[in-house]
């Protein structure tokens, strides 16, 4: 019957999706988790997509960019499932029969994963243009049951990043967002609630674009994250009719100053945002599915496999003042110590005139790398050494005393009301314009097809503000997006010419930090922070946001350093990717010891690391806890990292429940070989009891299974 309310099932063996199609044409998500499980209410859920535009807002006015009047009139047209390799494919059409607005839904799952991605695409089947002013990328509104005591045991959970602090996460009572004077929000789509917001160019300045909100009753946890490389991003968790709901945007009207005018026979591609789901293992599970939903998403590159060791000289070294005589002698401690690629970081462009300002040509310097051969005198040296070179690149500025400010046009650059954007003494390139690409095309041509460079660590270090408006009628907002989706572009063509060559992505440490570039790209930047104490937390936090193979982590030994610093500053890296700094040829014997049988364990153990999936058994890292402690799971093996900072007591206790299936455990202590920790086992409970008699200290231990004793 025309009438008739229809059910529509999707997904695979880790996932499904319920639908509910009223009888109206109406299409609502009812369910979004494990096979087998008892789909919500529809009265809880929301429209598949949120829209608004110019004339076409919301039915209850307040913060949120739900309940909108084009999102209510969606009515579904068809629906079609498809196989992709190992993805499972489910595209929704959606039509508005008063404008014309088709809105078709593109939810993609990898087989056997429990995390969905989703982004929708906007055409306009009308007579008139629609001036679109916010568009969700997903819209789920069943994450508690319809009741208010799923809500009172719900904690939301975001993450603070901030430079020199990347990667702090919190985790908050949901009620504390929307709470009346009893506790509970009156209407059942009330005006207040949770909500963050990215701005500017760096998209994790203030907040990773990532979130979760967690049951701390059963452990049920949904993570998500916004995949977009500018700063326009929302994400709102709320309450709807006595449930959680999430809707996850791009740039918005409201927060970013981006409107998008769709003109009949247009289309609009929003980005995409991913959202993972456990059932009962908190989120610790919900991470590790992100983590392995990233490694399915993402570009396919040998780094990811090899995970080779990078020397770097700037971190608590050479910090920008790279000449031939001080890197010589680098390059021959970081080969002894075991590095594989060896990164000249900044400086190795600047005469020393005003660097930061002049910037965009990208030539060596001739008063740092005198003589005939210049600078190739050092990248050979590093060759001979048996190490690939790399270089330090800032590739979207160009600074106001640059001859390139000069000589590529005014359309190459971010400009808004006709005047360029100049923030502290640079221009912002416009990727979408074919001077600007050119320009940068043929530096990476020159430094890697011409001079043999197979590193480049790319760094972004200013925040040009809200966008640009370079064509005519633009917004900022859209003329950012249109430039993050331009360098993405930028990178896919860098990587299709050069297929080995490893980038970095570097914003000021972590300040652009998202999945969109992590797709594409080999590292992450984890931080600039100098402190070694303070450095534990970013390192041991850093697989929220970033597979452990992708998570650049500085180790940085000082020849004044005691044997316990080096040994801790040496353990932050080896659960992720080792970035190698310091000043190696002034350590001494035993110190220079350390750092050798770092690298040497970590060689021993990388080929496990691609494959493994995080958890923090004393919880995820507060930045003063006196105990961190980072686990890295495979099916046989959890490596662990514990650190110990001064102000805590000598013993901790750990849970590894991963380990709990009744069988015994071997744990050995990996590095350092002459750390005095103590580890004990506990099968029963599954917990492992850590002594570390000094502090600072760290020791990276391997729990192995064992079988159980024969009766």
């Amino acid at each position: 019957m025309e009438n008739e309310q229809r059910s529509l099932r999707w997904g695979h063996g880790a996932l499904q999706l319920d639908f509910v199609l009223g009888g109206d044409g109406s299409a609502r998500l009812t369910h979004l988790g494990l096979p087998g499980e008892a789909g919500s209410d529809p009265g809880a859920s929301l429209p598949l997509v949120e829209v608004t535009a110019a004339g076409h807002g919301r039915g209850w006015s307040g913060s949120r960019l739900t309940g909108t009047a084009l999102g209510g009139r969606l009515r579904h047209r068809s629906h079609r499932a498809a196989r992709d390799g190992d993805w499972h494919t489910l595209t929704v059409q959606l039509h508005d029969p008063d404008t014309g607005l088709v809105a078709e839904v593109t939810y993609r799952s990898p087989d056997g994963i429990p995390v969905l991605r989703s982004e929708v695409t906007l055409r306009n089947e009308g007579p008139t243009t629609l001036h679109l002013e916010s568009v969700s990328s997903l819209a789920v509104g069943c994450l508690t049951p319809p009741d208010p005591a799923a809500l009172d045991a719900a904690d939301l959970l975001w993450a603070d990043n901030d430079w020199l602090s990347e990667c702090r996460w919190r985790r908050q009572p949901m009620r504390q967002t929307t709470p009346d004077p009893s506790g509970r929000v009156k209407y059942g789509h009330g005006k207040a609630g949770f909500a963050l917001n990215g701005q500017g160019t760096w998209s994790s300045c203030g907040h990773l674009p990532m979130g979760g909100l967690t049951d701390r009753h059963t452990g049920r946890t949904w993570m998500w994250q916004i995949e977009h490389n500018g700063g326009g991003w929302r994400w709102e968790c709320q309450e709807h009719d006595n449930a959680a709901y999430a809707a996850l945007f791009g740039p918005t009207d409201t927060h970013h100053g981006w409107r998008h005018p769709l003109e009949p026979g247009a289309a609009f591609r929003t980005v995409p945002a991913a959202l993972a789901c456990s059932a009962d293992g908190g989120p610790d599970a919900a991470f590790a599915a992100l983590t392995r939903y990233r490694r399915a998403q993402r570009r396919p590159h040998p780094d990811h496999r090899g995970l080779p060791v990078i020397f770097n000289d700037y971190m608590n070294c050479l910090m920008g003042d790279p000449t031939t005589d001080k890197l010589l002698p680098l390059i021959d401690a970081a080969a002894e110590a075991g590095a594989e690629y060896f990164v000249i970081d900044a400086g190795w462009y600047d005469d020393g005139d005003g660097w930061w300002t002049s910037v965009g040509a990208w030539e060596p310097s001739a008063s740092r790398f005198p003589g005939e051969k210049g600078i190739h005198e050092v990248l050979d040296r590093i060759r001979e050494r048996g190490m690939v070179p790399g270089l330090w690149l800032e590739p979207e500025v160009i600074g106001v005393h640059s001859p390139m400010a000069k000589s590529l046009p005014d359309e190459a650059f971010f400009r808004r009301d006709g005047m360029r954007v100049t923030e502290t003494g640079r221009h912002h390139l416009d990727l979408r314009q074919p001077a600007a690409r050119a320009h940068l095309d043929q530096v990476v041509d020159r430094l890697v097809g011409e001079w043999g460079v197979g590193y480049l660590k790319l760094d972004h270090n200013i925040d040009a503000g809200s966008g640009t408006s370079a064509n005519p009628g633009e917004t900022p907002g859209a003329g950012l997006l249109g430039h993050n989706r331009a360098h993405l572009d930028w990178l896919d063509g860098i990587l299709d010419r050069y297929p080995h060559l490893v980038v970095e992505n570097c914003a000021s440490g972590g300040m652009r930090w998202d999945h969109a570039l992590l797709s594409r790209l080999q590292l992450q930047s984890t931080s600039d922070q100098q402190n070694l104490h303070l450095y534990a937390p970013i390192a041991a936090s850093a697989p929220t946001a970033v597979t452990p193979e992708q998570g650049a982590v500085w180790a940085y030994p000082q020849p004044e350093d005691s044997l316990d610093e080096v040994a801790f500053t040496m353990a932050s890296g080896l659960l992720g990717r080792i970035h190698l700094s310091g000043r190696l040829p002034e350590l001494g014997l035993e110190a220079r010891a350390l750092v050798h049988e770092a690298v040497a364990v970590y060689k021993a153990i990388r080929a496990d690391l691609p494959q493994a999936v995080p958890s923090w058994p004393l919880g995820l890292p507060g930045w003063d806890d006196p105990w961190i402690a980072l686990a890295l799971h495979t099916p046989a093996t959890a490596y662990l990292t514990v650190w110990r900072r001064p102000g805590g007591a000598a013993t901790t206790t750990l849970r590894l429940p991963e380990r709990a299936d009744g069988g015994g455990a071997r744990v050995e202590v990996l590095y350092p070989a002459a750390c005095q920790a103590v580890a004990v086992w506990n099968p029963d409970t599954a917990e492992l009891t850590v002594t570390l008699p000094t502090a600072p200290s760290a020791a990276l231990l391997r729990i192995t299974r064992t079988e159980p004793d024969a009766p």
